[in-house]
């Protein structure tokens, strides 16, 4: 097919599809490179810039501008000369936020049946960057509990149990890369923050295959938490119950990691063993 030559349907212009929304971007270039986005979604094939200028109304030449970054980034992709498609980028952060939705659904019942459990905060976080991010939480006023981390709350990755179990999946070169970004800031006297602290503590949590927060990001409070996997095996999310320091329960350790593994499989993750 030429798809230089390929007849389309008229299309709004940018200045008419920015009218149909109230809230606009207030950086040109992303209520550009938006518009080239939707444009490119409208059609299952790919589209000839041409096509995208007129569609859009912007100039050829910025089109071609803002698609060569957008190329780039991998969000565009141009399967031939002059054409251009949505590219695989859009696809892995697509994946990414159903997962995180997916999880969450699957995990609300099982986590209100830990707390039942503990009667102990239990949080379910995901990682955002160099931060843990907590999505979802089931807790009590009985918990104890002097802070209850909010959903959309963020923490150090290295200060969290969750966080540290992110960092355990990491390769060593990432994680000296993340030591040297945020220079390991503490927050507790528990703190760890040397890197060969660090990565003794990482080694633990492969071996032991769960995490632990001894009262590093807040005083008075300690935490343990396990991993939640995908259907391709990876890390996408961690459950952990907080308590005040005193009341946490060694005995807790295995229901959170069943717990995970639960709620791991209602995601369609399979262990070694259950594929045999």
């Amino acid at each position: 097919m030429d798809f230089a030559m390929q007849e389309l349907p008229a299309q709004p212009t940018i200045e008419r599809m920015v009218k149909k929304d109230v809230t606009t971007p207030s950086i040109q270039v992303l209520e550009r490179s938006f518009a080239l986005l939707d444009v490119l979604a409208s059609q299952p094939e790919p589209l000839p810039l041409k096509a995208i200028s007129e569609r859009t109304g912007l100039h050829p030449s910025t089109a071609h501008r803002i698609l060569n970054d957008l190329a780039a980034g991998r969000f565009v992709d141009r399967p031939h000369a002059g054409t251009y498609r949505l590219g695989m980028r859009l696809l892995e952060l697509g994946n990414l936020v159903k997962a995180r939705l997916d999880v969450r659904d699957a995990a609300l019942l099982p986590m209100r049946e830990l707390h039942k459990h503990t009667q102990q905060a239990v949080n379910l976080s995901v990682r955002q960057g160099d931060e843990i991010v907590y999505i979802e939480r089931a807790y009590s006023e009985r918990s104890g509990m002097q802070v209850v981390r909010a959903i959309g709350g963020r923490a150090p990755l290295h200060l969290t149990s969750v966080g540290k179990l992110f960092l355990a999946h990491e390769d060593p070169q990432r994680v000296r890369a993340y030591a040297t970004r945020t220079g390991l800031a503490g927050h507790t006297r528990n703190s760890i923050t040397e890197l060969t602290r660090l990565e003794r503590e990482l080694a633990a949590v492969r071996a032991n295959g769960y995490a632990r927060d001894d009262e590093e990001l807040e005083l008075g409070v300690r935490c343990m938490a396990a991993g939640v996997f995908d259907d391709q095996g990876r890390l996408i999310a961690g459950l952990s119950v907080s308590a005040p320091a005193d009341r946490l329960e060694e005995s807790w350790l295995e229901r959170v990691k069943a717990t995970a593994d639960e709620i791991s499989s209602a995601i369609g993750h399979r262990t070694a063993r259950q594929l045999r």
